[in-house]
């Protein structure tokens, strides 16, 4: 019996992230370098390949992969995420990437084209069973596709980060009924719905790696990244920024005035293979 999948099909707006790029490349945790090296070793990738980073954002992972890979190509929707992307390549004078403007569903790739497919954070905002179908075609065989995520600051346990939830649900009008889980949780179209659209799709070998890092936050870095989700924008906020930073400063301040929140932050990703 095959399986309804409309219920992880994409469920954000096409500007889910306007206006968030500087505050994503500035406040959004790295990659830990743990996690990135694992999924280069189980992946056997490295070589005169080509990398497919989709839903690439400001280039995190594309930057930090893409000296590993021959060619890299890049695709995200919002020009602005691109624009920041290329300022960072600039930067960092990366120059062996495509950077494509457009939505990853919809990318013209010849079949057997790619050593790697990457998705940082982004496989439950995409079309998952069409993106996994794509994928199986645009990997050469025996290559692996790899979706990565963490605990947001929304979705840990700690007591200021059930604070941090509390004051974005009394401001945010995007909520949904599952903010506050992870990207590695078992949300609508999180992993196990992931697992599920690429073995019907013909992956094999399916793997999670998690790995534990520890981070401290301040006030500032916690509204930095709070400007850089879908939920928590200052385009989604409004005229209420003020009032809202106000707010979460007052609550974060009376719950620990020394202004440092610790956390435990769990990191994975889901490794799918194409068969040789």
């Amino acid at each position: 019996m095959m399986r309804n999948t409309e219920s992880i099909g994409p469920r954000f707006p096409d500007n889910a992230f306007a206006g968030t790029a500087a505050y994503y490349v500035r406040y959004r945790l790295p990659y830990p370098e743990i996690l990135l090296k694992d999924l280069m070793d189980r992946s056997g990738a490295p070589g005169p390949s080509r990398l497919l980073d989709l839903a690439c954002g400001p280039g995190r992972l594309t930057l930090r992969l893409a000296p590993f890979f021959s060619e890299v190509w890049a695709v995200d929707l919002e020009p602005e995420m691109i624009e920041a992307a290329r300022h960072q390549a600039d930067r960092l004078g990366v120059t062996n990437i495509q950077w494509k403007v457009g939505r990853a569903e919809e990318l013209d790739a010849p079949p057997g084209s790619f050593g790697l497919i990457t998705m940082g954070e982004a496989f439950h905002r995409l079309d998952q069973p069409r993106v996994a179908a794509q994928g199986f075609r645009w990997l050469s065989p025996g290559c692996c596709l790899a979706s990565l995520g963490s605990y947001s600051v929304f979705g840990g346990s700690e007591p200021w980060q059930r604070i941090v939830l509390d004051v974005v649900r009394r401001w945010s009008n995007r909520l949904s009924p599952d903010t506050g889980a992870s990207t590695l949780g078992a949300e609508r179209g999180g992993p196990d719905d992931q697992e599920r659209a690429l073995r019907e799709a013909g992956f094999v070998d399916v793997a999670r790696p998690i790995f534990l890092v520890a981070h401290e936050w301040t006030v500032d870095s916690i509204l930095g990244f709070l400007y850089s989700t879908s939920v928590s924008s200052k385009a989604v906020l409004g005229e209420n920024v003020k009032a809202f930073e106000d707010d979460l400063r007052s609550a974060l301040m009376t719950h620990d005035p020394g202004g440092i929140y610790r956390e435990t932050t769990q990191w994975g990703y889901t490794l799918a293979r194409k068969p040789a």
